[in-house]
């Protein structure tokens, strides 16, 4: 290990702590530029008598006093270095005590306490908490909090912890001090405190058992009136969770509060939620309907942590999907039932297969439960918050409704108030429901994304179908040879005439009662044939995406027309359209030909969905969309990055002259004619109008140009705003410039709508994209401390601009690695991030392959830090994990 390589910390090494606290006692005299802190600990040893030293983390602490039991510490009786103090010998059970110095304002980590727009905050997963004073920083040390906060009364007038606020004075000089005690152990991730001036939204919700929980937002004056849609998403999940999963809120009050400058999207800190105002707000002259359910998501997501994550919660941070896949597994659930629920299913497949795919085919492949890692924040993944879910899907699909709830009780039961792993969740399952699910495991252990290839067979005169199934998964780092996965596979068969089919396999007696079925897979190669039948039916596979496989089919496009015309499955029939469309892309970039088969049948098809005005319009929109010119990259083993966005362009160009007409009518019928209202039927119908709105800008007329500006001017919410100005983004001519002036000049005052503005110029794939963005790294409206400015301008560039970031001059990675490098300084998190988009290098051509690969090498010559360093080494490394 050189200087500049830090440890890496493996699963396999994990030993329990020597020591446990029993509670903690914390002083703050709080300051921007520096605050005091001290500590109390009550300690004891795991093993009386072992005589282990007691290990304290620590990092950017100035240390001023430590004691054991009242006593002054020696300075020979202790270590201290850059990341933990060590005190050689203490009583089995004692007092410590520490006094320490911390700069809050020169934290630009956004770890730990820092400041954010005149408010002092705090971040502590996953291992913030040693950035504030020296503690025992990991999931399994679970301690009572009583927290003694005294500030400035002008400067910060509101004052708040977790738990319940006993005791609050008025001292001299202007000075405040409050106390919060929280009622419930906590690992130390889950500390949080706010300081500043704070209006609060307040409401109140009555529990199943009758108790009255206060419920408070707080957030700048300036944006309280946009916390109401917040606050009523909290008591919706709320009511939801006691509903579905029995589970109540354990507190008396629940408070949230809107940050600025926030690495993450929400943190779940015990009682003290803190969110990204992002993910807050909203308001609808300024918040989209994807903002809206968004906030409703992340809301809810935050507010299930209560139980998943702390009243249960990890023992170490490699079981971070224990608690992250779960919830999100809960959240969709509770999206699902708020928004038509296909059109959400949709929504997540569409998320893992566009960021975790590629993930699980890259050099940063992890299991959902990873064995190894250098930094923590790295593994806050896509793999393991929504493959993760998928994980835990599975489960619901295999032990069905009524099994997978007796499998969470039982886990409640077993572990409330511990720290566990995902073999104790697994394990709940088993024993609630009488199962083995040794195999089923493999998900956590696995890396990769597995293949399912299916043959048909149609013996006409037996009136026998059968299906030839077979799994297999390509090797990722430190995995080269991959056992069988338990695959749970959804299917149904139709007749020609989009009718269900009985689903009897070959020796049963009757056919299944319901018209899909879960095949579980568990073997290599297997075949199932269905017995019974009159004509060949078609296939309906992988119904609702019952597992996260990429299924390998060949299928007419006859067939996927058919498909995306009457599956029954509304998963299905969407995904009958994708590939219908991935179809005509793909064959655009083989062959200059614009009319071929399958685009008529394609073109067909989306004429087809305008035409049904039965149709839900959210859906409807959803079947219009074209894939991502990012997955459709997925789909080539060397990615054609000019090809697939130029067929792509001349394919949306193609929709817009061939279906003008029908694209003019379902955008003039679904106009609005009454104020803006957020419900998932009038998204949809905005869903739907903009999409139109899209196509037809695309086709350059100067009548649709002037019906998207007619929209922009004329809106009363930001999801028709932003989506004519969206529309007109990408197009030349004077409407883009006249429409992109204006909606700064009207929201020059709102930080998150200017992030709009910024991301939808990051987008663009007008000519001289880059050279705009440059410019904007020097606009006002940019600040680089900032993550949601950053995530703007930058990660839209990298990760949703694919022709311009991978431009053939390689000036796109250069200047990528330049903000990596600036980036590093001062937020390791976000650098680390942006790099992660060089990291994919082996799937282009030759010539960006070199360009991107020698960009890592500028980087890994730096000093990093270790999250970015961790990305870029593993990005460098080959596929079998040595250094190339």
């Amino acid at each position: 290990m050189t200087e500049r390589t830090p440890p890496t910390i493996h699963r396999l090494d994990y030993r329990r702590p020597d020591y446990l606290v029993d509670s903690v006692d914390l002083f703050f005299d709080l300051d921007e530029t520096e605050t005091r802190v001290r500590s109390r600990l009550s300690v004891r040893a795991v093993e009386p008598g072992a005589g282990h030293p007691l290990v304290l983390d620590g990092r950017d602490l100035q240390l001023e006093e430590i004691l054991i039991d009242n006593l002054p510490l020696d300075p020979e009786a202790y270590r201290l270095d850059e990341e933990r103090l060590t005190v050689f010998a203490v009583p089995a059970a004692c007092t410590v005590e520490t006094l320490v110095r911390i700069r809050p304002a020169a934290n630009t980590s956004l770890e730990g306490l820092y400041l954010s727009g005149g408010l002092l905050t705090t971040q502590c997963e996953a291992e913030g908490f040693r950035k504030i004073t020296y503690f025992p920083d990991r999931p399994d040390v679970l301690a009572r909090y009583t927290v003694t906060i005294e500030a400035d009364g002008e400067k910060y007038p509101v004052l708040l912890s977790n738990g319940n606020l006993v005791a609050e004075e008025e001292l001299a000089n202007n000075r405040r001090r409050v106390r919060w005690q929280d009622p419930f152990p906590k690992p130390s991730y889950l500390f949080a405190l706010v300081a500043g001036r704070l209006a609060c939204l307040r409401d109140e919700f009555v529990t199943a058992s009758g108790r009255t929980v206060q419920l408070a937002i707080y957030a700048d004056a300036r944006h309280i009136g946009a916390c109401g849609h917040a606050m009523a998403s909290l008591k919706q999940a709320m009511r939801w969770d006691e509903e579905r999963y029995g589970l109540e809120c354990d507190l008396d009050t629940y408070m949230i509060v809107a940050v600025s400058d926030f690495n993450m999207g929400a943190m779940e800190n015990k009682g003290l939620n803190v969110f990204n105002a992002s993910r807050l707000l909203a308001r609808p002259e300024t918040a989209t309907d994807a903002d809206y359910q968004g906030i409703e998501a992340v809301v809810a997501h935050e507010y299930f942590h209560n139980w998943t994550g702390n009243r249960v919660t990890c023992r170490d941070w490699f079981q971070l999907s224990l608690k992250e896949g779960l919830t999100v597994f809960r959240d969709q659930q509770f999206s699902a039932e708020r928004v038509t629920g296909p059109l959400q299913r949709i929504r997540d497949v569409q998320l893992l297969r566009g960021t975790q795919f590629p993930e699980d085919a890259g050099p940063m492949a992890h299991p959902v439960r990873p064995d190894s890692y250098i930094e923590i924040n790295n593994f806050y993944t896509m793999t393991v918050y929504y493959k993760g879910a998928e994980v835990v899907r599975m489960l619901h699909n295999l032990l069905g409704e009524a099994g997978f709830r007796r499998g969470m009780d039982l886990y409640f039961r077993r572990h409330d108030g511990e720290a566990v792993t995902c073999d104790d969740f697994v394990a709940a399952m088993e024993a609630a429901n009488g199962v083995d699910l040794g195999q089923f495991r493999r998900w956590y252990e696995q890396a990769g994304t597995p293949e399912l290839e299916v043959v048909t067979d149609w013996d006409a005169a037996a009136g026998a179908f059968s299906l030839s199934l077979r799994q297999s998964c390509a090797a990722t780092p430190g995995q080269e040879k991959k056992k069988n996965f338990l695959i749970p596979l959804a299917l149904g068969l139709l007749d020609r005439k989009g009718r269900e089919l009985p689903l009897r396999l070959v020796g049963e007696a009757a056919p299944w009662p319901a018209t899909t079925r879960v095949l579980e897979l568990r073997e290599t190669a297997e075949t199932y044939t269905f017995v019974g039948l009159e004509e060949e039916p078609v296939p309906s596979l992988l119904r609702g995406f019952s597992a996260p496989v990429k299924l390998r089919l060949p299928r007419s496009e006859r067939d996927l027309a058919f498909l995306a015309a009457h599956d029954p499955d509304p998963f299905n029939r969407w995904e009958g359209m994708q590939q219908l469309m991935m179809g005509a892309i793909l064959g655009l970039v083989e062959q200059a030909e614009e009319e071929t088969t399958s685009l008529d049948l394609l073109i067909e098809a989306m004429g087809g969905i305008l035409s049904l005005s039965a149709l839900d319009h959210g859906f409807a929109a959803l079947c219009l969309a074209l894939p991502s010119e990012t997955y459709l990259g997925e789909q080539q083993k060397i990615i054609d990055v000019d090809g697939i966005h130029h067929a792509r362009q001349r394919l949306r160009k193609t929709v817009a002259r061939r279906l003008a007409a029908p694209l003019r009518a379902v955008a003039a019928a679904n106009f609005a004619s009454e104020p803006y209202r957020y419900d998932s039927r009038e998204a949809g119908r905005r869903s739907l109008r903009n999409t139109c709105l899209a196509y037809l800008a695309v086709g350059g007329e100067a009548a649709d140009l002037a019906l998207c500006l007619q929209q922009f001017e004329g809106a009363d919410n930001m999801t028709d705003q932003l989506g004519a100005l969206a529309a007109l983004a990408g197009c030349q001519g004077p409407q883009r410039q006249t429409a992109l002036a204006a909606f700064y000049e009207r929201w020059l005052h709102e930080p998150l709508v200017v992030d709009k503005w910024l991301a939808v110029q990051a987008a663009s794939s007008l000519p001289g994209t880059l050279a705009e963005v440059e410019r904007l790294t020097t606009h006002p409206s940019f600040e680089p401390r900032n993550p949601n400015k950053v995530r703007a301008l930058l990660g839209t560039f990298a990760a949703a601009n694919p022709f311009h970031f991978h431009d053939s001059s390689g000036r796109g990675y250069r200047f990528l690695a330049d903000w990596i490098l600036r980036l590093d300084k001062m937020n390791p998190h976000t650098a680390a991030r942006l790099a992660g988009s060089l990291s994919r290098w082996r799937r282009y051509d030759q010539g960006r392959r070199a360009l991107m690969r020698a960009e890592l090498e500028r980087l890994a010559a730096a000093r990093l830090s270790p999250a970015t360093y961790e990305i870029v080494s593993k990005s460098l490394a080959a596929p079998g994990g040595q250094k190339e």
